[in-house]
């Protein structure tokens, strides 16, 4: 528990954590088991931070899951395939860090509480596995679903995903892959008739389940219940305290209307996200996106950033976000387009009707691609996606069910695009390629030459131009019945188009840090006291992204190392005080 009133403070403590996502809570974990008294505080009237919005995927190479069914990916393979995706951006030490202690982190947590049950099932590869030290099997760990009922008190206070889902409707990872191939195949039918059932379920006995980020979220709060450390939700920082010689002690924390000086003996850990929803900050770094179209925590703000700023903190990549190509919605409502980019009738165009990038390559080089094209003259911000009728009834696009029209579903379905997206603009429809091009502003001569281009690589069965479909990682959102999973030429119309724009998971800049997640100076000295994981941090990615969760594993994984950095700083520093006694 706090200690009121220490030393002209209203509360002291070991560790301030500020944010309560998987790296904060990751952290207080670590730093109570280590002995050390712990607040947890944040900003919003919710806990779980943008892990509760993701996919939950955490990113580890060697987790114990993999062990367990005998798979150990070795260790100086990835540390290679790191720093060959990261192109010099981030320090081996900082690569080396993270490779070490994933894996501890996870066999950490599993022995710590009951409720961490971390699971592996192999097949969704890592995003470059055809570099050295890449795998195909991926090393993607997730929970099982859980009852949310089992939070008690806090289940109001988990932040909820953006989309409405009704109640009984959770996928897990593997699951999403089944139902994309609802059309082509029996285990996706199943799936559809296991929502069904625990939609059932969910009215029949009150189950309130959660998948992916809801469920790791929820899991480690319950691990905090379990060792009492305290949560202050509706408490943001308001800024760090320093002593004379520039060094962290704590931070002043706004709660129930008054501003409260915490004193952290041993550290303060930043843990609050990025600067995903401030968009006058994010212009001022790139400009060429210029709206709001953040799938990232509402209330991230970059207040951890700022907060490190100003007690002299360097700074990197603030023009860098995890992108995720996106449909937005007339109501402002974003949604992630994964599968469509890997479906086979499908081609993407930029403002010249031009193909500009393999449609399947991951998302964060797509948005790359979308914003070197805009800096070139050439709208890419928004692209469209084209496609036929066939394939909008074969494959899942734009959340729409390739099904027979099901009255009061909860997502679209029925054979014909609904009429609201037409009317909305971000879908087009057209009778012939001059249609199409004048409906979405492209030269009709170069759109028409694309899609030829494009159906002549598709009846070949190899994209000659962008090479899509060579990769295990593009094949697996496509469509398994065919010779190529990613390429099948599109047929007669009505084509559909779909206005992609540039979204993203959050902003992955900030605070710069050393390998045990201390807070850098410009001239690569340590702000002492001072520790920031997750996204308050310039990611250990760089520019890039090893596979799904190398967002939530990075936050965890550095969480786990700053927590242990601080517990043996501490340690150490009890040691000298007692020699110089004796």
């Amino acid at each position: 528990m706090t200690s009121p009133q220490t030393n002209g403070h209203d509360h002291a403590v070991d560790v301030l954590i500020v944010g309560s996502g998987g790296g904060g809570m990751a952290a207080a974990l670590t730093a109570a088991a280590s002995e050390l008294d712990v607040l947890v505080v944040e900003k919003s009237p919710q806990f779980g931070g943008s892990t509760a919005l993701s996919g939950g995927g955490i990113w580890v190479p060697g987790a114990p899951s993999q062990r367990r069914a005998g798979y150990v990916p070795e260790p100086e393979g990835v540390v290679k395939y790191l720093l060959e995706i990261t192109d010099g951006l981030v320090s081996e030490a900082r690569i080396r860090q993270y490779v070490e202690s994933a894996p501890k982190m996870l066999e950490f947590l599993e022995g710590l509480s009951s409720w961490f049950e971390f699971v592996w099932k192999p097949g969704y590869a890592d995003y470059y596995p055809e570099l050295p030290g890449g795998s195909e099997l991926g090393s993607t760990i997730n929970v099982p679903p859980i009852d949310l009922r089992k939070l008690g008190v806090d289940e109001q206070q988990l932040l909820a995903p953006l989309a409405f889902a009704p109640r009984g409707i959770w996928l897990g990872p593997k699951e999403l892959r089944q139902f994309y191939r609802i059309r082509q195949s029996w285990a996706g039918k199943g799936v559809l008739l296991k929502l069904v059932a625990r939609m059932l379920r969910a009215r029949v006995l009150g189950e309130r389940m959660a998948a992916i980020g809801q469920s790791l979220a929820a899991r480690l709060r319950l691990a905090m219940r379990e060792r009492n450390i305290p949560l202050w939700l509706d408490s943001p920082m308001v800024e760090l305290i320093t002593d004379a010689d520039g060094s962290v002690t704590g931070a002043v924390v706004e709660r129930d209307g008054a501003k409260r000086r915490i004193a952290a003996r041993a550290g303060v850990i930043l843990a609050s996200g990025g600067f995903d929803h401030d968009l006058a900050w994010r212009k001022e770094h790139l400009p060429v996106v210029d709206q709001d179209w953040s799938f990232g925590n509402p209330a991230s703000m970059g207040d951890g950033i700022r907060a490190g700023q100003k007690v002299g903190a360097a700074t990197d990549l603030l023009d860098e976000a995890w992108w995720f190509p996106a449909i937005q919605w007339p109501d402002g409502r974003m949604q992630f387009m994964l599968n469509e980019r890997m479906m086979p009738s499908q081609f993407i165009v930029n403002g010249e009707g031009k193909r500009f990038i393999n449609e399947a390559a991951p998302y964060m080089d797509f948005g790359h691609a979308m914003i070197d094209g805009q800096r070139s003259g050439v709208t890419h911000i928004p692209c469209w996606l084209i496609t036929d009728h066939r394939s909008f009834n074969r494959y899942v696009v734009g959340g729409h069910l390739p099904i027979p029209k099901i009255p009061f579903a909860p997502v679209p379905t029925g054979r014909k695009v609904p009429a609201a997206w037409l009317e909305s603009g971000v879908v087009k429809s057209a009778m012939s390629w001059d249609e199409m091009a004048a409906n979405i502003n492209v030269p009709a001569e170069q759109l028409r030459h694309t899609a030829s281009r494009f159906n002549e690589l598709a009846h070949k069965g190899h994209d000659d131009d962008f090479h899509r479909g060579d990769s295990v990682y593009d094949n697996y959102y496509g469509d398994p019945t065919l010779p190529n999973p990613n390429l099948y030429p599109l047929g007669n119309p009505p084509y559909y188009a779909f206005r992609i724009v540039l979204g993203d998971l959050g902003t992955s800049g900030g605070l710069l840090t050393d390998e045990y997640a201390r807070v850098l100076r410009p001239d690569a000295t340590v702000v002492p006291g001072l520790y920031a994981v997750g996204n308050t941090s310039a990611a250990v990615m760089g520019r890039s992204y090893a596979g799904a969760g190398a967002t939530i594993g990075p936050a965890m994984t550095f969480g786990f190392v700053a927590a242990k950095h601080i517990a043996g700083q501490k340690a150490t520093h009890a040691l000298n005080s007692h020699r110089r006694k004796q």
